[in-house]
């Protein structure tokens, strides 16, 4: 899904593609296009991370043809190994082998009706199209080239999945080829990129015949405004309430038929991601990192002069009487709050040769605070676990605290890690509970949203598009693919070794003995072609230490306060990752 990335809002590409009205007839729009047509993107393919060497078996013919001109014709099923030696390209094949150069291209060829794809070790996925390998950075770059339509369906089963409802797939593979279309830029050296600051390609699955089917039905399907193709963002789940682009990036030109609009949708979806704290009334159970912000927005308050509020101060939280969120980020109707309002009453230990000023409450037993009309309890009683003796009631106040970036963290409601998320707080007879949720920028389609639309309100594809960017108008662009070459003679017959299959990356040893109150942990909850980041600290915005790969064991040393996230070492390293992903070692 298209997350938190800083594009341009110049919407290109309205002469890349020829259009025909489908709902409102639109000749002119049609007219102006028809002399440039759009048949391929180029994809640059992050997720394969390629560093000095190329594993894959290639489905259909393929003529590989190096950077000097030099070609080898390569049959179905071929075999291949691609290595990057002394800052050049060598393909090794079946005892043959090519001196690329700088630039390695294989080329599909016509193979029946089959449409040639490229299969790479541990991805799952077919990659229909002509790849180039080049040399960038001392590591081999690769770029997908393949028709428009073959890209969606390695597209839509990544952005949703192949059992979302059918008319949920069909709004995504409409804002999908859209988004695409948008992007095209023959000046650069790719068009789109294969994850989350584009759109997540992983190449065709072999079982997803909802999402092939969605992607048939609406071909060649995109959104526009005013005659010009718009970007149409989309993200996994808005919060409650769609976002608007200027909110989110710079840029002049964006189109009206973006809007803040409450997603009812979305917030009824069982599935939205959200995430909840619960504060309760009686100040127990608060976190350390939580407390400290409390006692810091405290001192600041002239009433408490008298107290010690520095960090390894004694001091308590007695009660929280009243939680409100505030300073919404945006103009109305935003519901986007920037504060959390909390009205506690403390206990602090005096400075020394201070009295207890006057007009301060009395001590009281915290169930006091929250059941007043309840029986005294008999003279002479004391609480069950003993209290500090320094400590004597400060009073009650009202604090402010800035919910981003530290609270939200602080009380495990980050969703993303994007600061962007909506909260709200609700009251129950003992405690408040805060719940966040957004998974993303918010703006567009939210597929959380979509998916709910299509099961539960049996809304039409056309219908969920409409909600999320009313006014917009559906339209057919053509794009024709140019008729792959047929097969050239082989070329090229050096001795090469035979490719084997790619070993997955090396993990990392633990070897040293558990510390006391430690387990032993393997990361297993990511896909097999995915990475987990060990962070510096425990925020998905912390800086990236390392990437963990399935399988990696590690040794979980402590909870860290923020909730969700755990400290963990290997022989190699230490740092923090969430503890979702792991699973207790057998």
């Amino acid at each position: 899904m298209i997350r938190n990335r800083n594009h341009s809002l110049l919407l290109r590409a309205a002469v890349l593609f020829v259009c025909a009205v489908l709902l409102i007839p639109q000749a002119s729009f049609a007219a102006k296009a028809q002399n440039n047509t759009v048949s391929s993107v180029r994809v640059l393919l992050t997720r394969l991370n390629l560093a000095d060497e190329a594993w894959m078996t290639l489905e259909g013919r393929y003529l590989a043809r190096g950077s000097d001109g030099t070609e080898v014709l390569l049959p179905p099923g071929a075999q291949l190994t691609v290595l990057l030696r002394g800052g050049k390209l060598v393909l090794f094949h079946d005892g043959l082998s090519l001196n690329a150069g700088k630039e390695l291209a294989l080329l599909r060829r016509r193979d029946g009706d089959t449409e040639p794809g490229i299969r790479f070790n541990l991805q799952s996925g077919v990659y229909p199209g002509d790849l180039t390998l080049s040399v960038k950075d001392g590591a081999i770059r690769p770029i997908l080239t393949l028709p428009v339509e073959s890209y969606l369906l390695g597209v839509v089963p990544y952005e949703m999945n192949d059992s979302f409802p059918k008319e949920a797939l069909k709004s995504q593979a409409v804002c999908a080829r859209t988004y695409v279309l948008s992007k095209m830029n023959p000046s650069a050296e790719w068009d789109v990129v294969d994850n989350t600051n584009d759109q997540v390609f992983r190449g065709v699955p072999d079982n997803s015949e909802n999402t092939a089917l969605a992607v048939q039905e609406t071909e060649g399907l995109v959104l526009t405004w005013n005659n010009k193709l718009i970007t149409a963002w989309y993200s996994a789940s808005n919060g409650g309430q769609t976002e608007l682009p200027g909110n989110v990036w710079s840029g002049d030109n964006i189109p009206g038929c973006f809007a803040m609009t409450d997603d009812p949708w979305d917030a009824k979806n069982p599935e939205s991601t959200v995430r909840t704290a619960v504060l309760a009334k009686s100040g127990e159970g608060l976190s350390p990192g939580f407390l400290k912000q409390i006692r810091s927005a405290l001192a600041r308050k002239p009433e408490l002069d008298d107290f010690r509020l520095k960090d390894d101060d004694p001091f308590r939280v007695d009660a929280i009487r009243a939680v409100k969120l505030t300073a919404p980020r945006y103009k109305e109707p935003s519901r986007l709050m920037t504060k959390l309002e909390l009205t506690v009453a403390v206990s602090a230990a005096l400075k020394e040769g201070r009295s207890r000023p006057t007009g301060m409450d009395a001590e009281l037993d915290i169930d006091d605070i929250l059941h007043p009309d309840r029986t005294p309890a008999p003279a002479g009683s004391a609480p069950e676990d003993e209290q500090d003796p320094e400590l004597i009631p400060a009073g009650t106040f009202t604090v402010t605290l800035d919910l981003f970036p530290e609270i939200v963290f602080l009380l495990g409601l980050s969703v993303y890690g994007a600061d962007n998320e909506i909260v709200t707080v609700s009251e129950e007879e003992e405690s408040f509970t805060l719940t966040a949720g957004r998974f993303g920028h918010g703006v567009g389609l939210s597929q959380r949203g979509a998916q709910y639309q299509a099961s539960e309100g049996k809304k039409k594809y056309t219908e969920i598009l409409n909600f999320y960017y009313p006014g917009a108008k559906l339209k057919r662009y053509t794009g024709q693919t140019a008729p792959l070459p047929t097969p050239d003679p082989v070329l090229g017959n050096t001795p090469g070794p035979i490719p084997t299959a790619t070993p997955r990356p090396t993990l990392m040893p633990v070897t040293e003995t558990l510390p006391e109150g430690a387990w032993l942990a393997v990361v297993e909850n990511i896909d097999e072609d995915s990475s987990l980041n060990l962070r510096e600290k425990p925020s998905a915005g912390s800086k990236v230490l390392r990437r963990l790969y399935k399988h990696q064991q590690l040794i979980v040393l402590e909870e860290a306060e923020v909730t969700g996230w755990v400290r963990v070492r290997t022989d190699v390293c230490e740092g923090y990752v969430m503890v979702s992903f792991l699973q207790q070692a057998e």
